[in-house]
């Protein structure tokens, strides 16, 4: 699974999640005591400081024909990375497309990616 979010724990679980001021809104998929529904199969619940254990920002990164990437999406058997690297050569020489300034992006075969691993701060 690939992950690029806010995250939460909870009573002994983590949660996706996101900040609202000092308060934090967390989200499950099942319905779950203290939630609300606000779609099918999306359940939420607001927390105040003090009611959760931490708050972190995860990112799924990898390393992909020898240079650092974030996974920004899974399809079939590609992924959608974005060079971290910071070298335009680099980014062009592997056929990445300038997202926005000094932002590459493209799709890998999966089989290619490696190091995956999730970052966070």
């Amino acid at each position: 699974m690939m992950r690029d979010g806010y995250v939460v724990t909870w009573q002994g679980q983590e949660y996706d999640a996101v900040p609202d001021g000092d308060k934090v809104r967390i989200y499950t998929t099942r319905s779950t005591e203290g939630f609300t529904e606000v779609k099918p199969g999306r359940y939420v619940q607001v927390l105040k400081p003090g009611e959760f254990d931490e708050v972190a920002y995860v990112r799924t990164m990898c390393t992909w024909r020898g240079e650092p990437f974030i996974v920004l999406a899974e399809a079939d058997t590609w992924l959608r990375l974005e060079y971290t690297g910071g070298r335009a050569p680099v980014a062009q020489r592997l056929g990445l497309e300038e997202f926005d300034y000094g932002v590459y992006q493209g799709w890998a075969p999966a089989a290619e990616v490696s190091d995956i691993y999730e970052h966070r701060v």
